[in-house]
């Protein structure tokens, strides 16, 4: 059976590089290359700094960088001499989650290797079934044809987002009844049928599979006439737009039907915690609703940059002009972010915001105090932080009767919960 060598990667991201960097420290004897067009990018990669943020991905590359592992700009050189070229030669659709990456390449529950059914296509096949041999076992290798893997790959985002979407839908319908969404999950999980795993209510999906994922899913359905089937998986998308939609509204309701002019503290703005990427995250829609009513925006985020958090909501599908230099303030840390405003939201579910001093956090707000918990980390506090003297909202749970009620006005709102945004971010 031929041997690999010597393998190139096209693309430094948030795939390649996690990627390759543990096929290097896995099997040291195999050369690789990860190669990118942004001379940047690879920069970072060969620096103290990495690009992109990942538990345990520095300590990975590092201990392999300079060894058998290389990154490069020099991609034509990288081509020839490989054995292997990720993205072109094989379909190897990957299964991370962002922010467990580095655990999932360790220990996947599978790899999917598809290819051409012919005896170049095996062969190539089983060569890359032996590179992951060295430290995956081999019934968790499963091997298709290309159309068989690419759709795993599609369907498999496409259920776990529709779960998310399931799951925020009922939500809605918890905070309509009384009822807690939490509650009602971990019912629904106790069915082995069902299980528990992703179905944490939340301001939405985000990140750059999902969405992206289940809409090549809409594609192609439609170019294969199969509309219904289309139509189905729209729903997907359209939900996580409403719940984003429908939590913006929520803030502006309970902050006296305005945010003109008023404070908001936003605390996360990656799409998710222990990562510092921040592609289709629910922070840029709920900030982007925000600002057209005029709300200032003072935004913390631990790994998001300054700069990302201001190209996110300078898009042009985001804002207009010079809305971003007149309404968001990037804020250096939680306190300086919570200090004067009208409001709380939390957008991403970082454990350090459940080890905030409230107390001081109120002393310093305006009155009376919000808090939007949009990722229910604040649950094992409410009774504190209402006896600090906190107004709080949560998703799919209504807190006290004793807060200031919220209830949608009767006015036509703000902007309309059924119809999509007028301008959709392409993050």
């Amino acid at each position: 059976m031929f041997e690999i060598k010597k393998i190139c990667c096209i693309g430094a991201g948030y795939v390649g590089g996690p990627t390759c960097s543990v096929i290097a420290h896995m099997c040291p004897e195999i050369r690789v290359t990860v190669v990118d067009v942004n001379e940047s990018r690879i920069n970072a990669w060969n620096s103290p700094t990495l690009p992109i943020y990942e538990p345990g991905l520095k300590e990975v590359v590092e201990s392999c960088r300079g060894k058998n592992l290389f990154f490069s700009t020099n991609i034509d050189d990288a081509i020839k001499e490989a054995d292997l070229v990720f993205i072109s030669v094989l379909s190897n659709p990957e299964f991370l989650a962002e922010g467990t990456a580095i655990k999932d390449l360790k220990n996947p529950d599978r790899v999917l290797i598809g290819g051409d059914e012919t005896p170049e296509g095996q062969r190539a096949v089983q060569a890359l079934c032996a590179v992951y041999e060295h430290w995956v076992p081999r019934e968790k290798i499963f091997t298709t044809n290309t159309w068989s893997s690419e759709l795993s790959k599609l369907a498999a985002n496409a259920f776990l987002a529709q779960r998310i979407s399931s799951i925020n839908s009922i939500s809605a319908l918890c905070e309509a009844t009384g009822a807690d969404v939490e509650e009602v999950a971990t019912a629904i999980g106790m069915d082995q049928r069902i299980g528990n795993k992703f179905l944490k209510a939340s301001v939405g999906f985000g990140g750059s599979c999902f969405q992206k994922d289940v809409l090549n899913l809409v594609y192609l359905c439609e170019a294969l006439n199969l509309p219904e089937v289309a139509r189905y998986w729209q729903q997907v998308i359209d939900m996580n737009d409403y719940q984003r939609r429908r939590f913006a509204s929520r803030i502006i309701d309970s902050l006296f039907n305005t945010v003109t002019d008023k404070k908001i503290a936003i605390l996360g703005f990656a799409f998710k915690k222990d990562t510092g990427d921040t592609r289709e995250s629910s922070s840029i829609y709920i900030s982007k609703y925000l600002m057209d009513e005029g709300a200032h925006l003072h935004i913390y985020d631990p790994k998001v940059p300054r700069e990302q958090i201001v190209v996110d909501l300078s898009h042009p599908g985001v804002s207009e002009d010079d809305q971003v230099s007149r309404l968001v303030t990037i804020s250096k840390d939680p306190y300086e972010a919570c200090d004067g405003a009208h409001a709380v939201v939390i957008c991403t579910e970082w454990d350090m915001f459940k080890e905030l001093d409230y107390e001081r956090i109120h002393k310093k707000m305006l009155k009376p105090a919000f808090i939007f918990d949009g990722r229910r980390v604040l649950d094992g506090l409410h009774n504190e932080l209402q006896t600090i003297g906190f107004q709080i909202e949560t998703i799919g749970k209504k807190v006290s009767s004793k807060r200031i009620p919220y209830a949608p006005s009767g006015e036509i709102p703000k902007f309309s919960l059924q119809d999509p945004p007028n301008k959709k971010p392409k993050v």
